[in-house]
């Protein structure tokens, strides 16, 4: 018996209230179930998702048993190993796939080669650090995709995200008006998305966008805040300028697009584009996969493409169940099998075949 978590010994029990062998022995299985019930519920507690939080100083116990205490503390030591290999994952994480809203509008198009073409004759050597006309596009999302069973699952994120995409704008047109030039540091130069309501519906779809795609395993995501743009130069595209000096975008080069109107984008196309893969022919990116959003009249080659698509990642996905159905011991030993038998019955044919010619001669 347990007063104060001090233990009372048969024999100071049988000196102090003379408890006889019957009481003794129910005193006992008390304390057992006692013991047994105190033990469970630390378990539990250790298993708990605040299992790293000190029991202890919160709940005023006095004195926890010393084998649940290093479980505590190997809880946490396991709880520290895995934020030690979020991290590490976390540092490694290097996007090579994106969520792409190309640009089609041939006058928001021609207004930036116009852009850039002033530039370049204010410096010929920022030639090279200009985006191609065929690559315009918003990022909407970045990720890293490692093999081709996640870019399988990438696409089955981006078909997934249509309705999202559909209940967020109710219907309506996703128009997206571009004004005026910024940078990110000085490094990036790009042309503004207007004010509006368009941005709010935007952030919506991206933000569902992220959701979607980490709800499958991806690593999905920047750390820093969405801002939606579109990139017409990046001294990052040619790393031979630093050595020349030009370590900066000077703003005097497009102080005359400062407010300049480039038009509006209606938003009817989502890629899953690859960073890396070659671009195709027209300068736009490798496309894994599309969805088509929004009320614009939809021409047979977008009707034909995302058919395409749909039937690649339903065979992908037939390829993938066939692998892992041969990859299974019971049907290896069963192909193995009827291998033997096969071989066996040839063998049988052929000797029978021997003696026939055999018996002729």
């Amino acid at each position: 018996m347990y007063f104060g978590g001090i233990s009372l010994g048969a024999g100071v029990l049988a000196r102090e209230g003379g408890i006889n062998s019957s009481e003794y022995e129910n005193v006992s299985r008390e304390k057992e179930t006692s013991e047994e019930f105190e033990a469970n519920a630390m378990a539990s507690l250790i298993d708990m998702p605040f299992a790293t939080i000190d029991i202890k100083d919160d709940c005023g116990i006095t004195d926890v048993p010393h084998i649940n205490l290093e479980r505590s503390k190997e809880n946490e030591r396991i709880s520290k190993d895995q934020i030690k290999k979020r991290k590490k994952k976390q540092k490694d994480y290097q996007p090579n796939y994106f969520l792409s809203i190309p640009i089609t509008n041939k006058e928001i198009i021609r207004g930036i080669k116009i852009l850039q073409n002033a530039i370049i004759q204010q410096d010929k050597q920022l030639a090279k650090a200009m985006t191609s006309d065929g690559s315009f596009h918003i990022t909407l999302l970045v990720m890293q995709l490692l093999n081709e069973d996640e870019v399988n699952i990438g696409i089955g994120a981006l078909l997934e995200l249509k309705p999202f995409i559909e209940e967020i704008l109710q219907g309506k047109q996703l128009i997206l008006p571009f004004q005026g030039i910024d940078t990110f540091r000085n490094q990036v130069g790009f042309v503004k998305l207007a004010e509006g309501d368009h941005v709010n519906s935007l952030l919506e779809i991206a933000e569902a966008a992220k959701r979607t795609f980490q709800e499958k395993g991806i690593l999905a995501g920047e750390n820093r805040s969405f801002k939606p743009h579109l990139t017409f130069m990046k001294l990052s595209r040619a790393p031979q300028l630093r050595k020349k000096g030009v370590k900066k975008i000077d703003p005097e080069v497009y102080e005359k697009f400062i407010s300049h109107r480039f038009g509006e984008e209606m938003v009817h196309r989502i890629d899953l584009c690859s960073m890396l893969k070659k671009k195709q022919s027209n300068g736009y990116y490798h496309c894994e996969s599309s969805i088509v959003i929004g009320k614009k009249p939809i021409g047979l080659r977008d009707l034909i493409n995302e058919a395409l698509h749909r039937e690649r990642m339903s065979l992908k996905s037939k390829v993938k169940q066939i692998k892992e159905l041969l990859l299974k011991p019971e049907t290896q030993a069963r192909i193995r099998r009827e291998l033997f038998e096969g071989i066996s019955v040839n063998n049988s044919n052929q000797g029978n075949q021997i003696d026939f010619s055999a018996n002729l001669t």
